[in-house]
């Protein structure tokens, strides 16, 4: 007996839905899903709130810094203002009116 050329079809070759059944279809599946998302919501409301408050205390210490270059500045204007002595020269150090000395000398 000869076999046949055609297309033999046994219980394996029956199509089934098993395996493609709809999310919608499985609840539980939406639930976790649902409580992954709010526990991703809740991780980022966290970090949002710590980024907000690392941003606010470097806000803070540049109005600091500001501050205090600004009475520094201050300090140096009036320091240099009443602190021009009569006697110097233009273009000249002050306190170095003198010719540097090498060295020191010692009597005995």
């Amino acid at each position: 007996m000869a076999i046949p050329k055609g297309n033999m079809r046994g219980l394996q070759d029956i199509r089934t839905l098993s395996g493609k059944v709809d999310q919608t279809f499985q609840p539980y599946r939406a639930y976790l899903r649902i409580g992954g998302l709010e526990m991703e919501k809740a991780r980022r409301n966290k970090e949002r709130e710590s980024a907000l408050h690392r941003v606010k205390i470097i806000e803070e210490r540049f109005q600091a810094i500001d501050a205090e270059k600004t009475a520094l500045l201050r300090n140096l204007e009036r320091k240099n203002s009443n602190a021009q002595p009569a006697d110097t020269k233009k273009g000249e150090p002050i306190g170095e009116s003198h010719p540097k000395k090498s060295g020191f000398r010692i009597k005995y």
